[in-house]
C-alpha cells in the first residue's frame, strides 16, 4: 500500500510542475479516459470569476454542484490537487461558510496556495494530509466532496470511514469518481501505473455501494455519466456521481 501511495504522489507531483489550475486524474497524454474528462462540467463564467483558467477545468464531473452547496456551509474536498473544487465551494458557501482541501503532494498544495491567491478567496484553507487520514475532527464538516480521486486509494474502507467521521449527522456526500462497468484484467489492475491514472482501482457500482453502506451512510445513489472502453485493455470504466448522506444520530443509533 505504501508503495501504491508513493507511486501516485510522485505522478500528482509532477503533474504539478506542468498545470497551473485544475485537479483531476485526467491529464495531457492520458487518451484512454479522455472520453471520461469533459469540458462540459464548469462553468466558463465561475472559473474567469475567480481568476481561474477554464481550459484548466479538466475532471471526472463537477462535486460542487452535485452537493449543492449554500452559504455558511463547512465543505471538505478529498484529494484537492490545485484546489479548482475548493475554491469553487469556497465561493458558493460564503458568506460564513469555510471550504477545506486535503492532499499529500507538496507540490500540489503550493500550486492550489497560489491558486488562492490569485483568486483572492480568504475562506479556504489547504490542509497536508492522506485521504485515510484526513487532519480535521470528528463531524466538523457539511459536505465532502472529491473529484476522481478516491479511485486511487488501496482501502477505499477506510477513506469512507474518515468521509463518514468528519461529516456532521445529516452531512452530505458528494463525489464525482470512476467505477468498473466490466471487470479489468488482473495484469491492469496489478499496474502500479494504471493506478495512479485512474484506471486499475476503479470498483464496481455494487462494491462501491457496499464500501458506502459499510461505512454508515444512507440515501446511496449512483448514477452513471460516462463511459467508456479503452483501447488495448479488456473490461470498460465509466466516470459517475455518487450522492451519500450519514443518517442523524438518531437513525445511526437505531440502526446499529
Amino acid at each position: 500500500m505504501s508503495d501504491l501511495r508513493e507511486a501516485v504522489r510522485e505522478r500528482y507531483a509532477e503533474r504539478a510542475k506542468t498545470i497551473q489550475e485544475g485537479s483531476s486524474c485526467c491529464g495531457p497524454g492520458e487518451a484512454f479516459v479522455a472520453d471520461l474528462c469533459g469540458d462540459d462540467a464548469y462553468a466558463a463564467e465561475e472559473l474567469s470569476a475567480l481568476g481561474l483558467d477554464p481550459a484548466a477545468s479538466l475532471g471526472c464531473g463537477n462535486p460542487t454542484l452535485l452537493a449543492d452547496l449554500h452559504p455558511g456551509e463547512i465543505v471538505l474536498d478529498l484529494g484537492s490537487g490545485a484546489g479548482l473544487d475548493v475554491l469553487l465551494s469556497a465561493w458558493r458557501v460564503a458568506p460564513g461558510g469555510h471550504a477545506y482541501g486535503v492532499d499529500m503532494t507538496d507540490e500540489m498544495l503550493a500550486g492550489a496556495r497560489a491558486n488562492q491567491s490569485r483568486s483572492a478567496i480568504t475562506n479556504a484553507t489547504f490542509l497536508k494530509g492522506t485521504i485515510e487520514a484526513i487532519p480535521l475532527p470528528d463531524a466538523s464538516v457539511d459536505v465532502v466532496i472529491s473529484n476522481c480521486v478516491i479511485n486511487l486509494a488501496a482501502d477505499k474502507g477506510a477513506v469512507l470511514a474518515e468521509a463518514f467521521r468528519v461529516l456532521r449527522p445529516g452531512g452530505r456526500f458528494a463525489v464525482a469518481d470512476m467505477v468498473a462497468i466490466q471487470e479489468l484484467a488482473p495484469e491492469v489492475k496489478s499496474s502500479l501505473d494504471a493506478w495512479a491514472g485512474c484506471i486499475a482501482g476503479t470498483i464496481s457500482i455494487a462494491e462501491y455501494t457496499d464500501a458506502l453502506r459499510g461505512a454508515g451512510f444512507a440515501d446511496i445513489d449512483i448514477e452513471v455519466t460516462r463511459e467508456v472502453r479503452l483501447d488495448g485493455v479488456d473490461g470498460a470504466i465509466a466516470s459517475a456521481y455518487l450522492r451519500a448522506r450519514r443518517p442523524s444520530e438518531a437513525l445511526h443509533a437505531s440502526a446499529s
